[in-house]
């Protein structure tokens, strides 16, 4: 019996030795982890993270991380239209000869797809200032026309995959109602101020019996930008 005790003693006293070992960065080298601090963002308990160590002094350090702080900005969007002139005289009408007069329009704008330049007629022809009855248009089959055209300018974006369409050939113009499209790019371009993105080009033909006087029409131009 006293064998039996003496033997019990000697297997605690082996144990508590390893225990003690452990504690201490013995030779075994079994660490339990233990939480020292904690990784935090004042406010907000969601990127809480715990700052462990192993219970070894060896490399003299403990560490731990707060993931996923947020880095924000922001770019405002910026649209720009300018149109060289306020006016297009065709001067004064020879009958059965198209006279023909232009402008320039420059886009400058940041929209990462984009933009679309429409024009539409603010009378649906050349309309006389006296009677707006008389109209030089191709409503009626006397020989008379107005047109719409456009042809694209110096290519002024540097954003890879910009394409630039604006050939479009004369358009016939008979209602206040319709947008004819006249420029429309899939990328953003800067404004050099130049006005050159698309020379925009009206073009009137009158004939013999077309009525005198003065003839006007008010074209409003509208850019949208594919943001």
């Amino acid at each position: 019996m006293i064998k039996t005790k003496i033997q019990k003693a000697i297997a605690l006293a082996g144990i508590a030795t390893i225990a003690t070992a452990s504690s201490l960065g013995g030779a075994l080298n079994t660490y339990a982890a233990i939480q020292i601090g904690t990784g935090s963002v004042s406010g907000d308990a969601s990127f809480n993270a715990t700052i462990m160590w192993d219970e070894t002094y060896t490399d003299n350090s403990a560490s731990g991380s707060v993931s996923d702080i947020i880095v924000t900005a922001k770019v405002l969007p910026t649209l720009n239209m300018t149109v060289s002139t306020g006016s297009i005289d065709l001067g004064t009408l020879v009958a059965g000869t198209e006279s023909t007069g232009s402008l320039g329009i420059e886009i400058g704008t940041n929209a990462a797809n984009g933009v679309t330049i429409t024009a539409r007629s603010g009378s649906g022809g050349l309309t006389n200032t006296a009677t707006s009855a008389e109209q030089i248009n191709d409503v009626d089959a006397d020989g008379e026309s107005y047109t719409f055209a456009a042809t694209a300018g110096a290519h002024d974006s540097g954003v890879a995959g910009y394409i630039q369409s604006s050939d479009v050939a004369a358009i016939q113009v008979n209602d206040n109602i319709t947008e004819h499209t006249i420029y429309s790019t899939v990328k953003g371009e800067k404004d050099d101020a130049t006005n050159a993105d698309v020379a925009f080009t009206v073009a009137a033909k009158s004939t013999a019996e077309t009525a005198a006087w003065d003839y006007e029409d008010k074209i409003t131009f509208t850019v949208t930008g594919n943001f």
